[in-house]
């Protein structure tokens, strides 16, 4: 095999500067033109990833350096993208291990670690934005030798290479005296020598019979599906027969009508690819994640990629709102939802689809609200509109008892809020495994069931000031914890439709909470705030001032009312209750109550009681 290839993949916690870093490998190795005008986080294309400011979906891109190609994996930080992980990693020998400077390893980063051992990737340790003034480079490097032995990492990973710098600013070094000096006159040149003195070249064998196994599916109007993968034996050539071996078991000659490789950031057509490189193939529409294409005379599937298991599901139906098809929605159909959800089915492998109980609804199950809300919202930005119910997690049985999913959980928050924290949790059933002072915060560690986190984020950015962070992921399965108590608080919901008025709302204030801001369209039935007490209230917020004879200054130009609380998608699944839907449309998202009219929630209470 030739020493002229290096396949690596980028991992880190959300936000600790992959994708910046990619761009600096990007621009120092003149992928782009000297004119070509580039914006920052170029990988992150999708537009949900640029407003969050995190991967999602993993890609990959190309570099040359001194002659040999390097392709470069970026993959997601979060866990609810673990499915995307899991797959990209397959496609490695090494990875870059990108670790903030100040905070240190974090969840994320040991999920996402752990699944690179066991890919057995030989890792380059890289601390980045080393320029923050609260960085601690010298403990943040113990801490991931601590993680690395928590991981029963084998001798070799043991032994990693460190970088200090800033992928911002484009230059890394091994020297920290040099690194604390600043970054003037420095560049990524060390990091790419160790990328090709680190990581190994591929072992694949390019003259042995083919074999090539899916990990991404890409579409295109031009030729359609696009499976993209990793010669892991032989050579695929445009034109050749192969044997398409299904994840179920069948078998199926089919013949390859196109191959992509990868050059920068796009694609270019190619007549072979052979043992090691990664490429992308057409003209096989059955294809799917998880298959393999062999030679005809030696037909080897290889082993299945095993993906994590969803652990939260939703119901999806269409939205019957008195509001339909007023925002701008042009898929409002059972029809058009089961289509969508058909086609992400083809791409997105730690999702599940079912039908439900109802004609016009659907089951998804994904791997938490993230991964499910990306979904919802990615389809809200495509013209769908829906209504979503409360998620819930998915048990199992084991050994004849109930179990339930459990987090890990990392909270960051100031000295004087960690007895609110430990409160706030404690009812959510979690238990304290580690309390540890970072600079002015405190980092807390829990492991707390998936249920017991919905809702929470926000009772922890009250309880702070906003000034608490949470990051979670799936520490596996343990037995059931118990009941928790669901949100404390009662909803405000509209009596009448039509527009709201200040003299409605300003006669409500005292009430609660609003979610509406004065003039907005509402309809019987909408939850339009939060009760100050714990039971709903039917509230009249379309009232209007009687008219009269009698001259007053007007008090709307003295009172102001308080701005409404908002919610994204992922915000609203938070927060619904169980007898709640989210209505998400092309222009809003709206909380309401499931039954519209009160003398139908008042009739489906008595029978709750009487059963």
């Amino acid at each position: 095999m030739p020493q002229n290839l290096r396949n690596v993949a980028i991992i880190a916690h959300v936000d600790h500067g992959k994708t910046t870093l990619v761009d600096g490998l990007l621009r120092q190795t003149g992928t782009f033109r000297a004119n070509q005008a580039v914006g920052e986080c170029v990988m992150d294309s999708n537009e949900l990833e640029r407003e969050r400011g995190i991967t999602i979906l993993a890609k990959n891109t190309v570099v040359d350096y001194r002659g040999t190609r390097i392709n470069i994996i970026d993959t997601p930080g979060h866990a609810d993208f673990g499915g995307e992980v899991e797959r990209v990693l397959s496609m490695a020998d090494g990875v870059l291990l990108l670790v903030d400077a100040a905070e240190g390893p974090m969840p994320q980063t040991r999920f996402v670690l752990q699944k690179a051992f066991n890919h057995h990737l030989k890792p380059i340790v890289v601390v980045n934005k080393i320029d923050k003034p609260e960085a601690r480079p010298e403990q943040v490097v113990n801490e991931v030798f601590d993680l690395f032995i928590d991981l029963d990492a084998d001798e070799q990973a043991l032994e990693f290479p460190v970088f200090y710098g800033s992928g911002r600013q484009g230059w890394m070094t091994a020297d920290l005296a040099q690194a604390r000096q600043g970054g003037e006159g420095r560049n990524l040149q060390p990091l790419f020598d160790a990328i090709l003195g680190r990581i190994p070249a591929p072992k694949d064998d390019p003259e042995g019979p083919l074999q090539f196994r899916v990990t991404t599916l890409d579409w295109s109007d031009y030729v359609g599906r696009v499976a993209i993968g990793r010669v892991h034996r032989g050579r695929m050539r445009t034109g050749g027969r192969v044997v398409h071996l299904s994840r179920n078991g069948s078998q199926q000659e089919v013949t390859v009508r196109g191959i992509y490789r990868f050059v920068g950031l796009s694609r270019e057509e190619t007549e072979e690819i052979e043992a090691g490189d990664l490429c992308g193939i057409y003209g096989v529409e059955t294809i799917e994640i998880g298959d393999t294409l062999a030679a005809i005379e030696r037909p080897e599937a290889m082993p299945i990629i095993a993906i994590d298991e969803p652990t939260m599901t939703i119901v999806m139906r269409i939205n019957d709102s008195p509001f339909a098809g007023r925002d701008g929605g042009r898929f409002l159909t059972s029809r058009h939802l089961r289509e969508r959800l058909d086609k992400e089915l083809r791409v997105n492998v730690a999702l599940r689809v079912d039908p439900g109980e109802a004609a016009d609804s659907f089951l998804l199950s994904g791997r938490g609200v993230m991964h499910l809300g990306f979904l919802l919202e990615t389809m809200r930005r495509e013209g769908y509109e829906f209504a979503v119910a409360k998620p819930h997690v998915l048990y199992k049985e084991i050994d004849g008892e109930k179990h339930e999913p459990i987090e890990y959980l990392t909270v960051d928050a100031p000295a004087e809020a960690v007895g609110k924290v430990i409160e706030i949790l404690g009812t959510r059933r979690a238990e304290l495994l580690k309390l540890d002072r970072k600079g002015t915060f405190t980092r807390l560690e829990f492991t707390v069931p998936a249920r017991g986190l919905i809702g929470v984020r926000s009772r922890l950015l009250n309880a702070t000031a906003g000034e608490a962070t949470m990051h979670h992921v799936f520490h596996g399965y343990g037995p059931f914890r118990g009941p928790i108590e669901e949100r404390t608080a009662g909803v405000l919901v509209s009596m009448a439709q039509g527009q709201t008025t200040f003299y409605a709302l300003d006669g409500l204030r005292d009430r609660g909470q609003f979610f509406v801001p004065e003039g907005a369209e509402v309809y019987e039935g909408m939850v339009v705030g939060e009760h100050c007490k714990d039971n709903d209230l039917v509230v009249n917020v379309v009232r209007e001032k009687k008219a009269t004879n009698v001259r007053s200054s007007t008090k709307e130009m003295f009172v102001k009312m308080p701005p409404p609380r908002t919610f994204n998608v992922e915000d609203a699944l938070e927060y619904v209750g169980e007898d709640e839907l989210v209505e998400v449309t092309a222009k809003s998202v709206r909380l309401r109550k499931a039954l519209l009219k009160e003398t139908d929630r008042k009739r489906s209470d008595r029978r709750g009681e009487s059963g």
